[in-house]
């Protein structure tokens, strides 16, 4: 059984250093209140490490 990230993006990347809007971009976020489902990898967890203060995590079973 593999597991999942469901990232939810919960605030604005207006003001935001280059490299986090950079980051959300690779994600696949689009803006305020969009959500991705990607894999828990050491790749996805870094990348989710680095914005953690503009998103929301959980973690899924699929």
């Amino acid at each position: 059984m593999t597991t999942k990230l469901e990232v939810r993006q919960r605030c604005s990347v207006a003001n935001r250093p280059h490299p986090h809007r950079a980051v959300l971009k690779g994600l696949g976020l689009r803006g305020p209140g969009s959500t991705v489902v990607v894999d828990n990898t050491p790749s996805f967890r870094g990348m989710v490490k680095k914005v953690m203060h503009l998103v929301d995590v959980q973690e899924k079973k699929s």
